[in-house]
This record gives structure tokens, sequence and C-alpha cells, in this order.
């Protein structure tokens, strides 16, 4: 695999059980590359362990006045150096390869999982987790992916120079190949304690991330509440608590460091020192005891990989555990050639609440939680808990249906749906049914002060289509935002729309005026809108109340209001007490534009405030009016 070739046709099906078995199953989706980079390894260790030979030779060589064995010692010494510069060369560029190869497997795995979850995801795992797993936790499982192979080199180039150090001379050959193994285990004692500490860190490092992210998507709301300073503190004390635990861990690796550095250099004088007393017996050579001394000396190059090694295992294991969580979350589905990928049309029923939704229809939906409302609008969307029973979309459940087909059969946009950098044009590249046009959605939506605000701001576009747009959309107000959204769902045109609050954001005018684009755009299509808005409610087909998790009553919104207590109390957002004393020997349409004005819909500029009591004649009176100028 070469990194021209990223990224893979199919990742692959991961291993998430654990994050030792994601580690694992990486590690064996790699196996060419990872030979090739042991293969380059051993080329690179064994040429730096065999300079030390070729030294000996050439010192037995000089006491021997042996002009051809210098000349064969030359040789080899320049032999050893072209074969350490190709081996170490190439080491670090397969090296690199399998590093990024790993980032990327890992980073497509996680991007196909998001798409599958959508909006499900961070409702399952912290937005802050998914950030932290899909950049630094990336790396530092990519590092120990990469750094296997070359542990492995190093490892056997150990073993192959112990074994000829006590073939080549047996006396101080054991003495080393006794040592060395010393040396590679003495730190396997403090390396569960470097786990925790590392782990540790990582677990308080990733708590700080959440809480950046959470507090910079929420910025603007806390800039209105003056509630900054306060996440800001909370962020300081959550930096220290990752910089102390740092500090900690740093110190163990410290530690093992150092105990890495003196063992070696204790051996080589344990080797000097019986090696002076052999030479002196005359039992060895001078060039015999100059060869493993040097032997010893370059052993500590390959022996640094232990270290490496077991550092880049404690730290990329719980970044391996926390993506594997995100791996392991499941949409509930069959497989993906059950059914056939026709998107079938019909009614949408969701058996846990009762809610149906009739083809062709406008259906409004009242919950007086908005939670519960956006967790109906997920069930809606085929995004049921593992234990309950699937929506069914003319008798077929949506989890039995392949993904692509789900999507393309309902859509749901969130209450806080996300605008990507870019421009409108881009914004709206969406799969669409073509029915829809762009002007018509963005008309419906009544984004002509948006495009307008758009084509102003940039100086370089002809076509306010061709505007751009900054992330996340934070050069619009929250109701451009929000209409924007709206236009890309009404474009996309699927069979069946879900929308959460479309509308929470705008004024009353705009909000009626959407209300309409809806209902006329999605005329004879299935429309399902959670709301408690009367100007939405008003113009639905079919007004449907949820309350603790089931449907207790349909109908339409007038005869609700009139009629119903609890939906009442949602949407006038009245006493039971209240409602009675102000609607008392009124006519229902009086009620219903009671409704209308308590909930802020005030139809001319000079109004009466929402907090000052009217009559419900005077409230039919401006509603005649507003009928009248339409």
């Amino acid at each position: 695999m070469q990194i021209q070739d990223l990224p893979f046709q199919d990742p692959g099906v991961p291993d998430a059980r654990s994050g030792p078995r994601f580690l694992w199953w990486l590690g064996r989706n790699q196996l060419g590359g990872q030979f090739k980079a042991l293969a380059w390894g051993l080329l690179h260790f064994t040429s730096v362990a065999g300079l030390p030979f070729c030294v000996g030779v050439a010192i037995e060589a000089v006491v021997a006045r042996s002009g051809t064995r210098l000349a064969l010692s030359g040789a080899l010494l320049a032999l050893c150096g072209f074969t350490i510069a190709l081996g170490d060369t190439f080491l670090h560029r397969t090296a690199v390869t399998n590093w990024i190869t790993a980032a990327a497997r890992v980073q497509q795995l996680l991007a196909r999982r998001t798409a599958q979850l959508g909006s499900a995801l961070t409702r399952r795992v912290a937005a802050g987790e998914v950030v932290a797993v899909s950049t630094g936790d990336v790396e530092k499982i990519g590092w120990f992916v990469e750094a296997v192979s070359r542990f492995t080199a190093a490892a056997l180039t150990v073993v192959l120079v112990c074994v000829a150090l006590v073939v080549y001379q047996p006396a101080l050959g054991i003495v080393v190949a006794i040592g060395v193994p010393v040396l590679a285990l003495a730190v396997l004692p403090l390396l569960p304690r470097a786990t925790r500490r590392a782990d540790e860190q990582r677990e308080k490092a990733g708590r700080a991330t959440e809480l950046a992210s959470d507090t910079v998507a929420g910025l603007r709301v806390l800039r209105g509440i003056g509630g900054e300073d306060l996440f800001l503190d909370r962020y300081r004390r959550a930096s220290q608590e990752v910089r102390h635990a740092a500090v900690r861990s740093a110190r163990m690796w410290a530690l093992i460091s150092g105990i890495q550095v003196l063992l070696p250099g204790l051996l080589m004088i344990a080797v000097v020192w019986y090696g002076v007393g052999l030479a002196r017996d005359g039992r060895i050579t001078v060039g015999e005891l100059v060869t493993v001394y040097s032997a010893v000396m370059l052993l500590g190059y390959p022996l640094r990989h232990f270290e490496e090694i077991a550092m880049a295992y404690s730290f990329s294991r719980p970044s391996a555990q926390r993506a594997a969580r995100v791996l392991s979350l499941e949409r509930a589905t069959a497989a993906e050639g059950s059914r056939e990928a026709a998107v079938p049309s019909g009614d949408l029923y969701d058996p846990a609440t009762g809610l149906l939704a009739p083809a062709g229809r406008l259906t409004a939906v009242v919950c007086g939680d908005p939670d519960a409302a956006g967790r109906l609008a997920e069930r809606l969307g085929g995004h049921a808990p593992e234990e309950s029973t699937s929506v069914l979309l003319a008798g077929v459940p949506l989890d039995e249906l392949p993904l692509d087909s789900a999507r393309t059969a309902v859509l749901v946009q969130d209450k806080d749906p996300v605008l990507l950098s870019g421009t409108l044009r881009e914004l709206l590249d969406v799969p669409a049914s073509g029915e829809v046009s762009a002007e018509e959605a963005l008309a419906a939506a009544q984004c002509g002060d948006v495009l307008e605000a758009l084509a102003q701001g940039s100086l370089d576009a002809d076509d306010p289509l061709d505007a751009r747009i900054t992330e996340r959309g934070r050069s619009l107000s929250g109701g451009q935002r929000q209409r924007l959204a709206l236009a890309r769902s009404l474009f996309t045109d699927p069979e069946v729309l879900v929308l959460d609050e479309p509308t929470s954001a705008v004024d009353s005018h705009t909000e009626a005026r959407i209300a309409d684009g809806i209902r006329s755009l999605r005329a004879g299509r299935t429309t399902v809108v959670l709301t408690s808005s009367p100007l939405l409610l008003d113009l639905a087909e079919r007004v449907v109340l949820v309350h603790d998790g089931e449907v207790v009553a349909v109908g339409v919104h007038r005869e609700l209001v009139r009629r119903e207590p609890r939906y009442r109390a949602v949407v006038t957002r009245d006493t039971d007490e209240e409602t009675d004393e102000a609607t008392d020997g009124v006519t229902d349409e009086a009620m219903v534009a009671g409704a209308l004005w308590k909930d802020g819909a005030a139809p001319r500029e000079g109004a009466v405030p929402q907090d000052r009591r009217t009559t419900p004649g005077d409230v039919l009176d401006e509603l005649e009016e507003i009928e009248e100028t339409a």
C-alpha cells in the first residue's frame, strides 16, 4: 500500500471489541507494509551491529601486519556504511507509510461510522470525545502500528548479536547474552504504573477537549448570559489537571529512560573490566576485546526501541479503546441486501408512541418536552434504540432497509442543523429528487434577506449562490442559519421530511410565511413537523399531541385547543384556570386567536405586548385585518 493509493476503497470491518483487539486488527491489515519495514529494519540494525566486527578485523589485521585483511576490513566498513544509509532511508519511508496508512484507515472507519449514525452519534458519545478520537488518538494509534515492525527488527538484531558474540568470543559473549535480556526486562515492573499515568493523562485531556468543544459550540449563548468567564475558569482548571497529569506521566517515563541509560552503562563497565582481565591473561586478543566492547556500546541503539514500543503501547491503548468504543456503535439494521433498494411509499408509523403520519399530508406533532421531541425525531429517522421497535414506513421497518434507502426515504432536520463552510451552491449540492428547484426551496424558506446579506458580504460573487458561508454559518444570525438549513431540506425533497422546530429562531411574520411555504411546497408529500407554534399548527392537516411518550390526542389545531387541556397548556403557555377564565363563553375562533396572540404572533407594528391581557374579541379583529391584507 502506497500513500498515493489512499483513501482505501474499503477500510474493512474493524474488530472493535476492545482496544488491543483493534490494534491487532490494524496490524494484520498492514502485513505487507509491516514485513517491508521489518526487512529494511533488519538490514539497518544488522549493518549497525556489524560495525564492531569490521573494526575488530581491522585491528587484528594491523596487529598481524596483514594488508589483505586490512583492505578486506575497509571494504566491509564501506559496505556497512552503505547498507546503514540504505536501510535507514527505506526504513523511515516505510515506517512513515505504515503510520499514515494506519491513521488514514482509522479516519475512514470513523468517518464511515459517523455517516452511518448521523445525529445519533453525538447523543451516544460526547462531541469532544469524537474530536479527540479523530485527531490526537488517530496519530497515537498509527504510531504504535508503525513501531511494531521496527521493534521486531530491533529485537531480532539483539538476539543475532548476542548469538554472534557467544560464537565469536564465548567468555565475553556469555556475559553480554545474560546482561542484555536483563536490560530489556528491567523496566517491565515500571510499565504498569507508567501506563496508568498515561491513561489518566489521556482521560483528563479528553475531558478538557470535550469541555473546549462544548464551550466553543455554545459561545454565543454563553456571551448572551454572561457565562463565558465561568466556563473559562472551568477550562483553566481542566487544563491544569491535564498539565499535572502530563508532568506525573513524564516523570515516570524519564525514570524509565534513565534506567535505559544506566543499565547499559553498567553492562559496558562490567564487560570492559572482565575483558581487560582476560586480555592481560592472554585468553582474548585486543581485537576481540574492542569488538565485544563496540558491540555492547552499539546495542544501546536497538535497545531504545524497547522503550519506544512500551511508550507507544501505553499511549495508543487508551486511544484505541476510545476509537473502538465509537466504532462499536451500531445502527440496528439488517444486512444491506436483505431488502430491495426501492424506497417504500406510504404511512409513517411509530409503534412506540402510536404516532401515525399519513402519506402525502402535513402532520404536526406537539410534545411538551423539547428533549422528548428530539428523541422522537431521531426515532422517526430510523435511529431507534436497540431494545425498542423500529418505525414503519408503508409497513416496512426502517431498520431493515439498507442505509441509503432509509435515508432517501426519511430526512430528519434537527433543531440545531449544521452548515458547513463553502458557497451556498455547495450547501445545496445534496442528493435530491430533482422535483424542487433551489430557487423554490429558498423562497419557501423565506431566504431572500439571507441571499442579500451573503451577496453584500461577498465582493467577488455575482450570483448569491456563489457567496461563501463561513464555518457553521457563524457570520449569519440564528434565524438565517435555520432558514438556510430548512431550504436545504426542502430542496432535497425526500419521501418523508421530519422537521424539529424549524422556525424556533424566526419572528412571527416570517414564521407565518414559512409555514405557508412548507405547506405549498410539500403538497402531496409526507411531512412531520415537531413544533408548538400555533402558526404552524393551524396550517397542519393533522395535529398529534404526544404526552409521556405516547399519543393522547389527534385532531386539528382549533379543535384540540378547545377540547384538550394538555394541548392548550403547551400551545398557549397558560394554566388550566387561566384558560378557563379567559375562554368562558367565547367562541372557538376567538379561543384559537387568543392562542396565536399569546404565542407572540404580533400581527402589526404597535400591537399590544404579549404580557398584556387582551380580550379574544380584540384579537379576532386583528386576525381579520391580517387575512384581508394577505
